[in-house]
């Protein structure tokens, strides 16, 4: 392996694409653990092929609720998202209906919920629990079949755990449509 030392590689005169590799199939490496590789302002990175190892929108969770869940009037009930549709980092427990941001994972945070329930109530109320305590609310009330959602960005931190309770006084105990298409808790960690 030969090794070249030089401060500045630039283009031919007249030409304005410089090729590093041309014959072989190779990996070529851009400095080593501890570099920073710096892209000056104005500078444009442009992709042609495939890029992998740049930041993805992991973890991700979205889990739902399988079963027309009973919700009791005028109770506070933990929402049962007991299937998940997808879960990147093995975050979400399907046990205790909790997300909890993985080791290493903290930063900020898309977190949504939506739920759709089976009649009218004059209200349904959403509640995002983080760490047991109460963080948001988002409530709607309907004539027909109530529908509640929410999205929103948080900063989580390893350990931190969410969960989502619902209330509702329809006058008697109220169903919630079953299925992945009428019911979801999910989020994503933001690049």
């Amino acid at each position: 392996m030969s090794k070249l030392e030089t401060n500045t590689i630039d283009t031919v005169s007249g030409t304005n694409t410089l090729q590093v590799g041309d014959g072989n199939v190779a990996t070529i490496n851009l400095g080593k653990s501890g570099d920073t590789i710096n892209i000056p302002s104005g500078a444009t990175i442009a992709n042609s092929g495939t890029a992998t190892g740049f930041g993805a929108n992991t973890p991700s969770f979205s889990a739902y609720d399988a079963n027309a869940q009973t919700i009791p009037n005028t109770t506070y009930t933990l929402l049962e998202f007991d299937t998940e549709s997808f879960d990147t980092d093995s975050a979400y427990n399907t046990s205790n209906y909790k997300f909890t941001v993985p080791s290493g994972k903290g930063g900020k945070y898309l977190i949504g919920c939506a739920v759709k329930t089976t009649a009218a109530a004059d209200r349904v109320i959403l509640r995002l629990e983080k760490n047991d305590a109460n963080t948001f609310y988002s409530e709607t009330n309907s004539d027909s079949n109530g529908s509640c959602q929410f999205n929103l960005l948080m900063d989580l931190s390893a350990t931190d755990h969410l969960k989502v309770a619902i209330y509702q006084n329809s006058g008697g105990n109220l169903n919630l449509e079953g299925g992945s298409g009428t019911n979801a808790f999910y989020g994503y960690k933001l690049t």
